[in-house]
């Protein structure tokens, strides 16, 4: 465990430590984080996948959006409060983070728990509003329900991760969820086949992780020098949802339109059959997977560009940004070769059974994979644009990916060219999303290389002064 460091030990820390050595420390228990969370989602599809039923894995693809709905209501609270935590640390305010901190989990809890609450209520309708068929439905309701259960407790466990890494404190944000993860890979197996639970099996092994993965991160508050989660600092005022906006409403975008990305895809891919469902559900999870690995090297970059940004260090911001986009894209092009090599071998290990599932998903991975290495660019430019605050710029380029370009490629890529169309939907949606952060993020990146200048020269001035005063 490391040692705890005071709010100032962090400060000093965060602005004055070499950059690749802060940012590779920060980041890898972040990547080890997002890494097993994704790899428990691919655990529910691989043991619902031994049930050897395309209906059954379907059903996991058609709660996704569901999750990923969920998610984006955690990023909003967790990125938006924990981007200004970060901010005001590094100008080294203190009060202002506290009431931050404990505004964005309470409020985060309470839409949570009214988010489980309607959607226990329209379950029925909302499985097929997810893009079920009738014969995935009766297995994505088995599903949902424990989902819903869990819905509280993985929209505040997201935020009080979110805040942990933001304050700088990414061992005990990776410790509540790798807890977590390890746990539901665990009980997985245990729910679906010991007790014969199949599909709903997998959701409340789900739900029971969240919860003590909530408990967990609840219990790194106590540690490190952390933002305890109090109620009486909770200040739902027009001013902090304004800066919760302004900070996360760019995660809700990504999160939230990659939902209803998912919903078009289950639904177009209704029309080929359940075979092409369950196998966008697999590649989706396979590339989720890959992809997680970026965003958790991004994470480990944005409490350094907060701090720094806060605290005037813009060359520092500008030095992080780059050493992370060459990082991730080198490391996202070497796997997603490898990926694209096994292609067929990884859609088969998922559902062995339907030589169908595996053509489709087979050749939708790799045509994935051939231009995934740009969203290593789109993360990292849309990370530092977010933790800046600047949320028009930010909220657009995380639409992009999986809105603003990947939903219309899905509605008429289809129609042009059936199933291949389909496919190749996320492939030009990453082209365009890629084309559209460099427009976004170059005048950014010379305006953070200007105010530098300006302000070395102001140093300058102020060491000549110094220099003439003891000189006289």
């Amino acid at each position: 465990m490391p040692k705890s460091l005071s709010t100032h030990e962090k400060f000093v820390r965060m602005t004055e430590e070499r950059i690749p050595r802060l940012v590779l420390a920060l980041a890898a228990p972040t990547i080890a984080s997002m890494l097993i969370t994704s790899l428990y989602s691919m655990a529910d599809t691989y043991f619902v996948g031994l049930l050897g039923s395309a209906s059954a894995t379907g059903a996991v693809g058609v709660a996704f959006p569901l999750m990923a709905v969920l998610q984006a209501v955690g990023f909003m609270f967790g990125q938006g409060s924990g981007n200004h935590i970060a901010r005001t640390l590094g100008a080294q305010d203190v009060d202002n983070a506290v009431r931050m901190a404990a505004t964005g989990f309470w409020s985060a809890l309470i839409t949570g728990v009214l988010l489980a609450l309607g959607g226990l209520l329209g379950l029925n309708s909302l499985v097929f509003l997810l893009g079920s068929t009738e014969t995935i439905a009766p297995y994505a309701t088995d599903y949902l329900f424990y989902i819903l259960l869990g819905a509280p407790w993985l929209v505040s466990s997201i935020v009080i991760n979110n805040q942990l890494r933001f304050q700088g404190s990414a061992f005990y944000a990776m410790v509540g969820i790798l807890s977590g993860s390890i746990l539901n890979i665990a009980l997985d197996p245990l729910f679906i086949f010991t007790f014969g639970m199949g599909v709903g099996g997998a959701a409340l092994a789900t739900a029971v992780s969240q919860i003590v993965s909530f408990a967990v991160l609840l219990a790194g508050t106590y540690r490190g020098g952390n933002i305890r989660m109090s109620l009486r600092h909770f200040t739902p005022t027009r001013e902090v949802y304004r800066d919760i906006m302004r900070g996360g409403v760019p995660s809700l975008f990504r999160q939230g339109l990659g939902s209803v990305a998912i919903i078009c895809l289950n639904t177009a891919a209704g029309a080929f059959g359940d075979a092409a469902i369950a196998a966008l559900s697999i590649v989706n999870r396979v590339v989720q997977f890959m992809a997680s690995a970026i965003i958790g090297f991004g994470q480990g970059f944005q409490p350094v560009c907060g701090y720094n940004y806060g605290a005037k260090r813009y060359g520092r911001v500008r030095q992080a940004y780059w050493f992370c986009v060459k990082g991730s894209f080198g490391f996202l092009a070497l796997v997603a070769a490898v990926v694209m090599l096994f292609a067929t071998q990884i859609i088969r290990l998922f559902l062995a059974d339907s030589p169908e599932v595996t053509r489709i998903g087979a050749l939708t991975l790799q045509l994935q994979c051939s231009f995934l290495p740009l969203f290593s660019v789109v993360a990292m430019s849309n990370m530092m644009l977010q933790t800046m605050g600047i949320a028009g710029r930010a909220s657009l380029m995380a639409a992009s990916r999986q809105g603003l370009f990947l939903i219309p490629c899905v509605l008429i890529l289809p129609r042009l060219f059936g199933l291949l169309g389909l496919q190749i939907s996320q492939t030009v949606a990453d082209v365009l999303a890629f084309l559209l952060t460099v427009v976004l993020t170059r005048s950014v990146l010379n305006d953070l290389k200007e105010r530098q200048k300006k302000q070395d020269l102001l140093m300058e001035e102020e060491r000549e002064v110094a220099a003439e005063n003891t000189a006289t």
